[in-house]
């Protein structure tokens, strides 16, 4: 069979690799009843690869293309558009040739077509490749459709598709393109449709964009459509546009613009009843594909022809609930300060760990509110927990709850556990703490020696059994006990300075320097290993230079390098179980990678001057000391002053000794985690060596439970895997919400505040201050780059950021909230910082000046 060339009716939507993603969805749509597809061909993958073998010299630009970055854009620029006039000047085959034309002559010789790319890596679940390949539109006569046919062969390579690629990851040797050719479909009105609503994800909501003519105008951006809402079988919304042009066939061939009467321009393009007749179409094909869909459509004499569809890449996924029952989910990740996709053996950790019952979307978890919402015992107490902390979450919930029909009020059945309990009354006794810190660095000792003698199926028992000890530390009720009231304290301290004394955001200066801070410590630990590698210039030279992380062993060989070897390890022995994202235990740690944190040690070799680690701690000690003398001061210069002064000199100490310890569970969890992901990698080591696993990290993939079964069975779903690899690299792409109902809707929240200035970017105040600076728009800690008075914006701060904040003077974050990691940290450093900045990463470019207002809450882009 020859398969250079297939008839649309021939192909189905397994076929991506022979017709490309366009080509196999077409073919597809072809095949649902009641869909009409314009008639037509595929000139496939296999055609194209004959062609790519006769440019013998397109291999070797190939390879130098795929090393390039994709910000190389010069290069990438020069690179494709040699390999563009390469393909472009090859002769299609004789026998090729005679092949698509006699597929033509079945259309009519001189039939109008439209001649579209479809590439092997687009219009895939986790790829749209949307608008990055060339379509032509009326193209007349074979010679016309062979030229073009060469044309979108050569599309594969435009900087825009070579850029994309680089981007997703894609190999360019491995991205075939196909070409579709089909009857030309002359449209009174065309458009797109959205299976689900492209703004809010709403998976029950349609999608409507017409406009009169072909649907080139549309697409392209020139021509403001029409907007219909469909939810229901009902037109619940009509946005007419002013239609000033249309495209339209040309006589000659291709297309012309040409201008609508004027008083055709506010008139609708579709009517009611054919808007509920093509969404009604879109959930036909959405129920055949199986997700929502991204739809171009046609309409010729009151019939709709559908032109392609593709899955809508960006809509985040929604979490299973077994039900169908309307569902409200709160992210996990923005309360953690990492909402990044997390791996199945991360997420099935954190599930095992966690208290609530979590669910999983999009490789983030989420915890299911709808309970709480809906009874009124519960529902103030919720919102008002949440609101503390991440205002725009409680926004979010409020507005889904002002709907007044998604969640049903629950009959008050009376009192109902609290979310948070009021801590018990505690004696303000440093030694708390230090008991409770020694007794978890006892069990994290006692952990490693037990954990070395296991394995196998043994292995996963022990650790099943451990998590439960870890529960222990992590819900235990004195430790929840001192970091919930040096909260409470706080929260007192803030509220009653504000109304006894006008004082904004008291407590941010008197909680600098507290004691028994384990993540302020570590960011000033790292500063005294910059003074020991400071002493010596040779190793600072040295590691400027080093990429693998062996680095170490290699540091004997310099003068002063094994002081600066023991200095590095000694960190590693207290932090190195930490890293970007540590609440996913597959993330690699610092002990792992300790390049990762070369970086910071370099940029405070530069930036400080010895003991600078012990001056900033003292410096802070000595402003939250004379603080409190301030306040307390001032408060007994008013009426009642003595009982107000002492009542708050009660809640300084309380603070001052308890809101280190805030820090230290989180630490004694990820301390744990680092010792199971060791011992679950040696065994990884084994199955690779008894040909289970084909590589140890092949484990992130799997759950716990899985992993245990691969240990007990010796037998793995290599195909699993993979599919889960590929999962994970989609979700890497898109950006979790805060707040997700189960209509697949993401509802943003919104601060609604009026005193802000003029422009200013609105987040939450967790550090008071004000500084001006510029801006260093950091994604990545491995690649920051930090200048004395710089300000750092980024998207989110987990504790193995604070090495940086030493550096820094005030802090931006897209999310965060009061009591979150990056907030106290900077409130420990002093740094005013706003977090919870909505798109603050691209809002503020690299190398902007700002100033950040920490004590209001803003932030303002200067000129």
């Amino acid at each position: 069979m020859d398969t250079d060339v297939l008839d649309l009716r021939e192909i189905d939507q397994t076929q991506v690799a022979l017709v490309g993603g366009k080509g196999a969805h077409l073919g597809e749509l072809s095949r649902i009843e009641g869909i009409r597809v314009p008639a037509g061909f595929c000139v496939t993958t296999e055609a194209f690869r004959r062609v790519m073998a006769q440019a013998t010299s397109i291999g070797d630009r190939l390879e130098r293309l795929s090393q390039l970055r994709p910000d190389a854009h010069q290069a990438i620029r020069a690179l494709s558009a040699e390999i563009r006039r390469s393909l472009e000047a090859v002769v299609i085959p004789d026998d090729l040739a005679v092949t698509i034309t006699s597929s033509l002559a079945r259309l009519g010789e001189r039939a109008a077509c439209a001649v579209r790319s479809s590439a092997t890596a687009e219009d895939l679940p986790g790829a749209s490749f949307a608008g990055q390949h060339d379509t032509y539109l009326n193209v007349v006569g074979p010679a016309a459709v062979l030229q073009h046919v060469s044309r979108c062969w050569a599309s594969l390579f435009t900087e825009r598709a070579v850029t994309y690629r680089l981007r997703n990851g894609f190999d360019h040797r491995q991205v075939g393109m196909a070409v579709v050719v089909q009857q030309m479909v002359f449209a009174q009105v065309a458009g797109v449709l959205f299976t689900a609503d492209p703004v809010t994800s709403n998976r029950k909501v349609a999608t409507i964009e017409a406009s009169f003519g072909l649907g080139e105008a549309l697409v392209s951006g020139r021509v403001n459509a029409d907007v219909y809402t469909v939810r229901d079988d009902e037109v619940v919304g009509t946005t007419v546009g002013s239609k000033r042009l249309a495209v339209h066939a040309s006589p000659a061939g291709g297309t012309r613009e040409e201008p609508i009467e004027p008083e055709r321009q506010e008139q609708p393009a579709l009517t009611d009843t054919q808007v509920v007749r093509l969404a009604q179409l879109g959930r036909q094909i959405e129920a055949h594909f199986g997700c929502p869909q991204d739809i171009e459509w046609c309409l010729v004499d009151d019939d709709f022809q559908i032109v392609q569809s593709r899955p809508i890449t960006t809509l985040f996924p929604i979490p299973a609930a077994g039900d169908r029952d309307n569902h409200v989910y709160v992210s996990v990740g923005h309360q953690q300060m990492m909402t990044d996709a997390m791996k199945p053996l991360g997420l099935s950790f954190w599930k095992l760990t966690a208290g609530p019952p979590m669910h999983e979307a999009g490789g983030r978890l989420f915890v299911d509110v709808t309970q709480r919402l809906a009874s009124p015992t519960t529902r103030a107490g919720l919102l008002e927990l949440i609101g503390r902390s991440e205002p725009l979450v409680r926004d979010a919930l409020q507005t889904v709850l002002d709907r007044g029909d998604f969640i049903p009020s629950l009959p008050d059945d009376g009192p109902a556990p609290p979310l948070a309990s009021e801590p018990d009354p505690i004696e303000t006794d440093p030694a708390i703490v230090t008991e409770l810190i020694e007794r978890n660095q006892a069990s994290v000792a006692a952990l490693r020696r037990d954990i070395s003698t296991k394995s196998g199926p043994g292995l996963f028992d022990f650790v099943l059994a451990d998590i439960q000890e870890l529960k222990r530390l992590l819900f235990d009720p004195r430790s929840h006990q001192v970091f919930m009231s040096a909260m409470e304290a706080t929260w007192w301290l803030n509220e009653q300075l504000h109304a006894w004394l006008g004082e904004k955001n008291a407590a941010d200066t008197l909680t600098r320097s507290v004691p028994h801070n384990v993540t302020s410590e570590m960011g000033l630990a790292l500063l005294d290993v910059a003074d020991v590698i400071r002493a010596h210039p040779e190793v600072a030279a040295f590691l400027e230079r080093v990429e693998d992380d062996e680095f170490l062993d290699e540091l004997d060989k310099l003068e002063g390098g094994a002081e600066a070897r023991d200095a590095i390890r000694a960190f590693l022995d207290t932090y190195g179980m930490r890293c970007v994202g540590e609440i996913d235990i597959t993330r690699p740690r610092w002990s792992e990678r300790p390049t990762t944190l070369l970086p910071v040690i370099l940029g405070n070799v530069r930036n400080f001057e010895p003991g600078a680690g012990a001056r900033r701690f003292e410096q802070g000690r000595r402003e939250a000391w004379e603080k409190e003398q301030d306040l307390l001061e001032r408060l007994r210069a008013l009426p009642d002053g003595d009982r107000k002064a002492e009542e708050t000199k009660r809640m300084i100490d309380l603070v001052r000794t308890f809101i280190g310890y805030r820090e230290y569970p989180k630490y004694g969890m990820v301390s744990r985690y680092f010792v199971y992901k060791q011992a679950l990698l040696d065994e990884a080591e084994r199955l690779v060596h008894a040909d289970v696993l084909r590589e140890k990290e092949d484990i992130f993939f799997l759950t716990f439970q899985e992993l245990h079964d691969v240990a007990r069975t010796n037998q793995v779903d290599d195909d699993l895997i993979g599919r889960r690899r590929a999962a994970f690299r989609s979700y890497q792409a898109l950006t979790p919400p805060r707040v997700l109902t189960s209509d697949g809707e993401t509802v943003a929240g919104a601060y609604r505040r009026d005193d802000v200035p003029t422009g200013a970017l609105v987040g939450l105040a967790v550090s008071a201050g004000t500084v001006e600076g510029r801006a260093r728009v950091v994604l990545d800690m491995a690649r920051a780059d930090l200048d004395p008075g710089d300000i750092l914006v980024t998207a989110h701060t987990d504790p193995s950021w604070s090495p940086l904040f030493v550096a820094v003077t005030g802090l931006v974050t897209e999310v965060g909230g009061l009591m979150t990691h990056g907030a106290v940290i900077a409130r420990e450093y002093g740094l005013p910082a706003v977090v919870g900045v909505e798109h603050a990463t691209r809002l503020i470019r690299d190398g902007q000046r700002i100033r950040v207002n920490g004590t209001d809450g803003y932030v303002e882009i200067l000129p």
